[in-house]
């Protein structure tokens, strides 16, 4: 699977930047985490759809990555972020639904 990371309009990862934040013990569960996306090792992480054709990874201390697939190929990081309560934050859902659609639109497809 090609892991494609969102990046902001200067050219930031923003996804890399995020797990980089991260202390020592989270960091390497989320690098994990992509290694499993990338090599379609599906079965040693916990994933769910979050909304529509959008899932949610959850790794270590509450943290979450969301994505689409686009094909079987193809999967687009859209948004990493630490889970405060039991739902996702107003300002984290927004960020998610908005580069569901940005990705969507390049791409001719519909995801949320």
């Amino acid at each position: 699977m090609v892991l494609h990371h969102y990046r902001s309009s200067s050219g930031k990862d923003l996804i890399l930047e995020y797990i980089k934040s991260l202390p020592d013990d989270e960091k390497t569960d989320g690098f994990s985490v992509l290694q499993c996306l990338q090599i379609d090792e599906m079965d040693k992480i916990k994933f769910k759809r979050w909304e529509k054709k959008v899932y949610e990874v959850y790794f270590y201390k509450d943290n979450r990555i969301f994505y689409v697939v686009a094909d079987g190929k193809n999967m687009y990081l859209l948004h990493a972020c630490r889970k405060q309560k039991n739902q996702t934050e107003k300002k984290d859902k927004k960020i998610v639904i908005k580069r569901a659609k940005e990705i969507g639109k390049l791409l001719g497809k519909a995801f949320i």
